[in-house]
């Protein structure tokens, strides 16, 4: 299967997905689920158990779709689910994509 690319560059090499506060995030408690598992339709989360406590990871940090930051907006707990700045990432795409063009 061909590698996974955003505007031409491999998706492997945008590091865009969500990071997690630990300590802010409680999983969502007093709900059934993480609000940002519930809404993440591309399995970019998952829970494991650490130590005997439950705690959200990110397991599948490149399904993120770049540039999406609804789980974040998704929780209700500001700042628990954060991201890189966009124009930082947008200038890494454009330095990654020059260089492939002069390949």
């Amino acid at each position: 299967m061909p590698e996974a690319t955003f505007m031409g560059v491999p998706r492997s090499k945008i590091p865009w997905y969500p990071r997690i506060n630990y300590e802010k995030c409680n999983l969502c408690e007093g709900y059934s689920t993480p609000k940002c598992i519930e809404f993440c339709a591309h399995f970019v989360f998952d829970i494991v158990e650490e130590n005997g406590k439950k705690k959200l990871i990110v397991k599948n940090p490149e399904a993120c779709p770049v540039f999406c930051v609804g789980c974040q907006q998704a929780c209700p707990i500001p700042g628990a689910i954060t991201f890189p700045d966009k124009e930082e990432i947008n200038r890494l795409i454009q330095t990654l994509r020059q260089e492939q063009q002069q390949k």
